[in-house]
């Protein structure tokens, strides 16, 4: 395992519930956002309370918010840009869920299905 050096860690407040300090946790170890929240959640309850609220408030106030340069997969992309790869994308999905519908529901599939139970 390397470790990257040029990697920092950063607050997503954009993506995060209170401060952002669990998403910038999770985007950091490249882990689930929910998993960081849940780790946090769970250390609280089983009795690193006071441990726990006292480190999210240092990271909260000590660490910086993530620039816009950290958000590697829509850079230079404008929201209307994103807004549009985002229509095509369920526009293409919808054309595939159509074409799976209508095989589902042929006669040839029928047929197929019923000579597999043969």
């Amino acid at each position: 395992m390397t470790i990257d050096l040029s990697k920092k860690l950063y607050r997503r407040p954009d993506e995060g519930m209170i401060r952002g300090v669990c998403a910038g946790i999770a985007h950091y170890f490249d882990v689930p956002t929910r998993l960081v929240r849940v780790i946090v959640v769970l250390s609280m309850i089983f009795g690193l309370f006071m441990l726990t609220l006292l480190a999210y408030g240092i990271l909260a106030f000590w660490l910086e918010p993530a620039p816009p340069s950290a958000y590697e997969e829509h850079e230079g992309l404008a929201p209307g840009q994103r807004l549009d790869r985002a229509d095509a994308l369920l526009a293409d999905s919808e054309r595939q869920l159509r074409r799976v519908e209508r095989y589902v529901t042929s006669p040839a599939f029928n047929l197929r299905n019923r000579f597999r139970q043969l």
